[in-house]
């Protein structure tokens, strides 16, 4: 697999994102997708990124599950990203966000146990906690990492002011942003901006969140359902994009998921693309990207299938949209 970097830490180019084992798209097979993170690893993957809010706690224990049933010396073989600080309900409804030093300990605890780890190598906010200063609740990643429960610290969904305050603190190693072929408005100021301070990126819905190989919501479960782009007229503006992407994908006789992902792996060696999948196919496929090289031609034609600002819609709800910082 190749290496890039993050931080003081080699990853692999390509990381497996968990979020969708835990319900957030569906309904899910727990034994498969531990089937799907043992064959990641096998495959050279060292980057798993979850959230101690997905599934309430469901996804850091089918992690933890799935590094027990690989024995002793899985652990050393991933590097563990984690996000905190999103509340949920019983129901799973979402009820705000909290930063607060004292309960960052209390959710690094937590995810400890579930994960079945001493330590956690990436910790981040999910968010950023408008009801205190960034320097406040990163001091509480920083004291942990101190004691030697963290590695590194990360950030998720920040502007480059945040990130280089979040930095007086404590070094940062990457921030994560959706980034990907449908989604480039943060080409203009926060790629360049991070690069120039030295952090890296870890970018999620590469796919749009599967917009761009027509995987789409069907159940009541599956979150996407209330998201704009997936919903009337949007919806329908963006599957042509998703036939656009196919017929160049065709045209390399490669999956329009390989052809997505490559393209954002050409984007700079800073940015490691991470990839959800709930099954050893989905991991097989994402795998068969790293190594598929892409010439200027075809980067052309993909920009030009899916042209920048072309999506319809939102990522996420306008309320929501006021809480990615990154956006302001």
């Amino acid at each position: 697999m190749v290496q890039r970097q993050l931080g003081s830490q080699a990853v692999s180019a390509i990381g497996l994102g968990c979020m969708g084992m835990s319900g957030m798209y569906g309904s899910t097979d727990d034994a498969e997708s531990v089937r799907a993170i043992h064959a990641a690893i096998a495959g050279g993957v060292t980057l798993i990124d979850t959230g101690d809010f997905y599934g309430m706690g469901h996804n850091e224990l089918l992690i933890g599950r799935a590094l027990r049933e690989l024995g002793p010396s899985a652990r050393e073989k991933v590097v563990l990203s984690v996000k905190f600080g999103a509340m949920r309900t019983p129901s799973g409804a979402w009820s705000g966000f909290e930063g607060r030093p004292a309960a960052v300990k209390n959710f690094l605890a937590y995810s400890l146990v579930r994960l079945g780890v001493r330590e956690i190598d990436i910790y981040r906010p999910a968010r950023l906690d408008d009801k205190i200063p960034i320097e406040e609740m990163m001091g509480g990643v920083a004291d942990m990492i101190k004691q030697g429960f963290v590695r590194q610290a990360g950030l998720s969904e920040v502007s480059v002011e945040t990130a280089r305050r979040a930095q007086t603190v404590t070094p940062i190693t990457d921030v994560q942003l959706e980034y990907g072929l449908p989604t480039r408005g943060m080409e203009a100021k926060v790629l360049p901006g991070l690069r120039a301070l030295g952090i890296g990126v870890t970018a999620y819905g590469v796919l749009g969140r599967g917009l761009l190989t027509g995987a789409l919501p069907t159940e009541k479960s599956d979150f996407r359902r209330f998201l704009p782009r997936f919903t009337g007229a949007n919806l329908s503006k963006n599957l042509t994009l998703a036939a656009a992407l196919r017929e160049v994908a065709a045209g390399r006789n490669v999956s329009p998921v390989q052809m997505a992902i490559a393209w954002v792996l050409s984007r700079g060696e800073q940015i490691v693309p991470i990839l959800g999948a709930r099954t050893v196919k989905q991991v097989e496929e994402t795998l068969g990207a790293v190594e598929l090289k892409l010439s200027e031609q075809e980067l052309q034609a993909l920009e030009q299938a899916v042209p920048a600002n072309e999506i319809a819609g939102t990522r996420y709800d306008k309320q929501a949209m006021t809480h990615l910082d990154s956006e302001r």
